[in-house]
């Protein structure tokens, strides 16, 4: 029967969500002469600081707890899934019809109603964690301006979007890093609901 397959679609539809507030991409290796300091050219890396702050390292210690919480919450509905799946499974023809079509149609409930929650929680999670970046940018801007004005800036380029390589003396990000690992150490929070217009999207 069609529904049978329901416990091995749920363990991969019931996993948790993927994961947040994930770390800077591997950079290829710079060369080992990295060419001439162009004045009034600063580059920055805003992947970086999130991977290597103290807020950043706190978001995504937060994140992995709200996940980990998550996944506890949905594991019961994935074991009573599959339990009662193999349960039906193995019954066969053995049960009246009546009897398959009640369970089947229970089986059918607890499993919508688990990707609902799934969902929900997703949504929560992807919420959170944007409402966290959001948080860190606004400290990292003024950082960022002035920065901009004591080394004499003329343009600032985004490492992540536009630049392969720089030479180092070029780059502010760690300057930036050490200045938000004051200004804001970390962030405490707990899984957070989005707007109910966001939740719609």
């Amino acid at each position: 029967m069609k529904l049978f397959a329901i416990g091995a679609f749920a363990v991969a539809t019931l996993v948790a969500p993927a994961a947040f507030a994930q770390t800077a991409p591997a950079a290829p290796a710079a060369p080992s002469n990295p060419g001439p300091v162009i004045a009034g050219v600063c580059v920055y890396n805003h992947s970086r600081t999130l991977a290597q702050s103290t807020v950043g390292q706190s978001v995504l210690a937060g994140m992995n707890r709200l996940q980990t919480e998550v996944s506890g919450e949905l594991q019961p509905y994935q074991t009573s899934i599959q339990t009662e799946a193999a349960a039906l499974q193995q019954a066969g023809s053995s049960l009246p019809q009546d009897q398959i079509q009640s369970r089947s149609q229970a089986l059918q409930a607890r499993y919508r109603e688990a990707q609902q929650l799934a969902e929900t929680r997703d949504g929560e999670l992807r919420y959170t964690d944007m409402k966290q970046r959001e948080a860190i940018a606004a400290a990292v801007d003024p950082i960022l301006s002035a920065l901009y004005v004591e080394r004499g800036c003329g343009i600032l380029l985004a490492r992540e979007n536009a630049v392969l390589f720089a030479n180092p003396a070029m780059d502010i990000t760690d300057t930036v890093i050490q200045r938000l690992n004051v200004a804001l150490p970390s962030l405490s929070f707990n899984r957070m609901t989005p707007p109910a217009d966001q939740a719609q999207q």
